[in-house]
């Protein structure tokens, strides 16, 4: 029988693995870089702008809310999106924490 074994890890480390899956399609970047492109929250025109069905737009912002990078509502047909800059704000944070701990233990390395 197989086992999950994220309970191995530290809950910093599954922060920031969940956090690297919801940015790991290209789509969701593009997302992200239209919402954020916006200086209210966006509604049908991510559509728009990209090469993807709606359903597809859908799953994929599905993902990003999931992980807490936008924030958005619902009323009826439409839905408004914009970016959750305190996440953002947290795993940026977290992330250069990490690299730059890694250089500085492996600076020499070939």
């Amino acid at each position: 029988m197989a086992t999950h074994k994220r309970a191995e890890f530290t809950i910093k480390e599954n922060e920031l693995a969940s956090f690297a899956k919801a940015l790991s399609h290209p789509a969701r970047i593009a997302i992200l870089k239209t919402i954020a492109a916006h200086n209210t929250c966006i509604c049908g025109e991510i559509v728009e702008v990209l090469p993807l069905a709606q359903s597809t737009v859908s799953q994929h912002l599905k993902e990003l809310l999931n992980a807490g990078l936008i924030e958005g509502s619902v009323d009826g047909p439409k839905s408004c999106y914009c970016i959750n800059w305190k996440t953002f704000n947290k795993f940026s944070e977290s992330f250069n924490s990490f690299f730059n701990k890694a250089k500085a233990m492996n600076e020499s390395c070939c």
